[in-house]
């Protein structure tokens, strides 16, 4: 039988351990990314053939501080360091025991680097991806994507941040915030991608959803942390309605809701109470929550927009965010009719200037008003600013076919949960 598959897995499982028990014990990230990505080399060529080790993660562990090791000695003017590290040596009993992924992810999504650099090294460092793939789903060249890697890093470093778990509470909720954070911004690129030829880009959503598991498996009594994996699963159990089979975007009122995975809506769903229970309710619980009044109606027509809006004014109260604003707008046009909608929008005219997304929710509202005029001008605007491929062909298509005789209603892609 053909194991490979399977230490594959395992492997990208144990990435971050590794990675995290060498960071902690050498000090250095850039060099222990280094010699973790040779032990896992040399893993993926000798246990294939010579077969599992009894503990792989103590091997791996083992094989990547013996690659450092050897770096520090080849390297004179770190002999010091060498001496340090070797002294801070745990029991090797101690060291297969100990978990630091929750740090290693604490750090790449330290405050101090881009939303891009904290991204980009959580899916090197914790979810194991090359570097290849992140910039294949990022749509960059490689070497733009290492030199984003490598800065981030250097950044890293530069710093001295320490590799530990925040002691003190306000950095503790700093951080955490920031690995949510850049969680789900992997998320959303995954699920609705903001440049290219593809609507879902299900390597990053995937990853984000792994990810977001692997914490709440650690954080099981956070709230915010059961309502982030809560909206993934729950977003990301429409995907299968959302195009065509030629890849056309279909706006969540026109999605076969027969094709929603009820596996992953029940998960969902049954994360929301735990998360609702556990303190303070926060903005990825306020979203999951609507996310399952959107999952939970058998039709578009069953759907709850007056809930729905309350929760949208309550995520707005919390955040400021104007693209919440601006779903609180269609919920407003959808339980209360669109002229209060269009109202609400005009607040956003300054915050959301030239973004693609306004204009594709005041044209759906226009329709919805009857102004086909205007609905086609904005329509047309939208569809000229977006990057995505899809969205541009679902908003040019919407201008062409109210332009004709016959009119079909749509919806804006952007749609609340769409």
């Amino acid at each position: 039988m053909n194991q490979e598959p399977a230490i594959e897995d395992l492997l990208r499982e144990l990435a971050p351990q590794v990675l995290g028990v060498v960071t902690r014990r050498f000090g250095d990230f850039a060099a222990a990314e280094d010699a973790v990505q040779e032990a896992l080399l040399a893993a993926a060529l000798h246990w294939p053939r010579d077969g599992l080790p009894d503990s792989p993660r103590g091997w791996l562990i083992q094989t990547a501080t013996r690659r450092q090791t050897d770096q520090f000695r080849s390297e004179q003017a770190r002999r010091r360091r060498e001496q340090a590290a070797a002294l801070q040596e745990p029991p090797a009993a101690n060291v297969t025991e100990h978990d630091d992924t929750l740090i290693l992810l604490f750090l790449c999504c330290h405050p101090a680097l881009t939303a891009a650099s904290a991204i980009a090294l959580t899916l090197r460092a914790v979810g194991g991806l090359t570097t290849a793939e992140i910039a294949n789903a990022f749509l960059v060249p490689e070497a733009t994507m290492a030199q984003r890697i490598s800065r981030a890093k250097q950044r890293i470093k530069n710093s001295g941040v320490p590799f530990r778990r925040p002691a003190a509470d306000d950095e503790w909720e700093q951080r955490r915030r920031s690995v949510l954070h850049v969680l789900y911004l992997i998320f959303n690129e995954g699920y609705a991608s903001s440049v290219g030829r593809e609507l879902h880009r299900v390597e990053l959503s995937g990853e984000a959803i792994r990810l977001a598991r692997m914490v709440h498996r650690m954080l099981p009594e956070d709230g915010e942390v059961a309502g982030l994996l809560a909206l993934m699963l729950l977003t990301d159990a429409r995907r299968p309605a959302r195009t065509t089979s030629d890849g056309e975007l279909i706006p969540l009122a026109e999605q076969d809701r027969a094709r929603w995975d009820q596996r992953l809506i029940a998960e969902g769903v049954a994360l929301i109470p735990a998360g609702m229970t556990a303190g303070a309710v926060g903005e990825y619980q306020l979203q999951a929550a609507i996310a399952a009044l959107h999952d939970q109606a058998a039709r578009v027509e069953d759907t709850d927009w007056p809930q729905i809006l309350a929760l949208y004014g309550l995520l707005e109260r919390m955040t400021g965010n104007p693209m919440v604003a601006l779903n609180r707008a269609i919920a407003a046009a959808m339980a209360n009719g669109p002229a209060a909608g269009l109202t609400l929008l005009e607040a956003l005219d300054e915050p959301l200037a030239g973004h693609y997304r306004l204009d594709a929710v005041r044209a759906h509202l226009f329709e919805m008003a009857g102004d086909t005029r205007a609905a086609v001008a904005h329509y047309r605007a939208a569809a000229s600013r977006t990057t995505s491929v899809p969205e541009q062909h679902y908003l040019t298509i919407q201008a062409a076919r109210l332009s004709a005789p016959a009119q079909r209603p749509g919806g804006p892609p952007g749609q609340p949960s769409a």
